[in-house]
């Protein structure tokens, strides 16, 4: 397979959770990848994606201008999937989802790319309450300044093998017999990292039109149906308790302030006020938005995918189903 001729996409954050697997897809496609990170010796994973060459982790910051310049010379197609879901050190919400994407967009437009793929999230909004809503928010209006053209997409909570949202619970259920939650009854829609990808896909190949769509899978669920269909999945029998909302945002407050007066040294990764606030709204696909269904695109359920990943976390990992089994036997 000849690269030389090859059309170039870069996708910024193209070693994360979403963006590996637009990485991967895009190589499929017979694209020349160009993974643009902060840490690309982080990133060296991404290579195999492809054959010798075709898939490359380079340098990049999205708080500067030179260096997304540098990352998109000589593109067809750019993707951004650079995201944060705290803040730490001089990663803010404003530079990194408002400013970056808009960086992005602007410098897009003056390399004359051709198609922009910009990866937000469902809930943006400019008047939200949480920092992180209202930056996505911010992000797709700087991106659609200067490029109108651009494919915004917008996903409901994300699942898939490296998921930070499944694992992280999963994780949890192996400690105590209680799993505590905050908005047990906020509804999410859960949407496949591959779904989300192929999406990005179709949009960064030109075969989408402009605009934004909102990307669920095919179960809305409250975070505790949420929580009780993974407990199954890992086999375990905990009790699903819901910490009021007041509660939770005393609790991500001091949390806040001890990565604050540590200097970051000891990162809030429990649960911050921002994602309290955040928690407070219904994370489902509103009415009337373009869908995955709008690009042909079947949405996978999470049901049928958790137990390919989760079957770690079972009491026995991949032995629970013989055990299961012995069990009959000697019955």
């Amino acid at each position: 397979m000849s690269m030389s001729n090859a059309k170039l996409v870069t996708i910024y954050g193209g070693s994360g959770f979403i963006g590996r697997y637009i990485a991967r897809q895009m190589a499929k496609e017979g694209w020349r990848v160009r993974v643009a990170v902060r840490r690309p010796n982080e990133a060296i994973f991404v290579r195999p994606y492809g054959v010798v060459g075709q898939v490359e982790p380079i340098l990049c910051n999205v708080r500067d201008d030179a260096s997304v310049a540098a990352a998109m010379e000589g593109a067809d197609a750019v993707v951004n999937c650079v995201g944060i879901l705290s803040e730490l050190g001089k990663n803010k919400f404003d530079a990194v989802q408002h400013e970056g994407a808009e960086r992005i967009a602007r410098l897009a437009a003056a390399e004359s790319v051709k198609n922009l793929v910009h990866v937000s999230a469902i809930g943006a909004d400019a008047d939200a309450e949480s920092d992180y809503a209202k930056t996505k928010a911010l992000g797709e209006e700087g991106v659609l300044s200067h490029f109108s053209a651009a494919v915004i997409l917008r996903p409901s909570i994300v699942f898939g093998p490296e998921d930070e949202f499944f694992n992280r619970f999963a994780a949890m259920s192996r400690i105590g017999p209680v799993l505590p939650v905050v908005g047990a009854d906020t509804r999410f829609q859960p949407v496949y990292v591959e779904d989300v990808a192929r999406a990005a896909v179709l949009a960064a190949t030109g075969q989408v039109e402009a605009g934004i769509y909102e990307l669920g899978g095919p179960d809305v669920s409250s975070f505790r149906e949420l929580m009780q269909e993974m407990l199954t999945v890992v086999n375990r029998r905990r009790l699903v308790l819901n910490i009021p909302f007041l509660v939770a945002s005393i609790m991500g407050g001091i949390f806040d302030i001890i990565q604050s007066v540590s200097g970051g040294l000891l990162p809030n990764k429990m649960i911050t006020r921002d994602q309290v606030r955040n928690l407070r709204n219904d994370n489902v696909v509103s009415e009337g938005a373009r869908t995955l269904e709008t690009l042909g695109i079947d949405a996978t359920s999470y049901r049928v995918i958790l137990p390919d990943y989760l079957w770690q976390f079972r009491p026995s990992g991949q032995y629970d189903a013989i055990k299961d089994s012995a069990k009959n036997l000697r019955s």
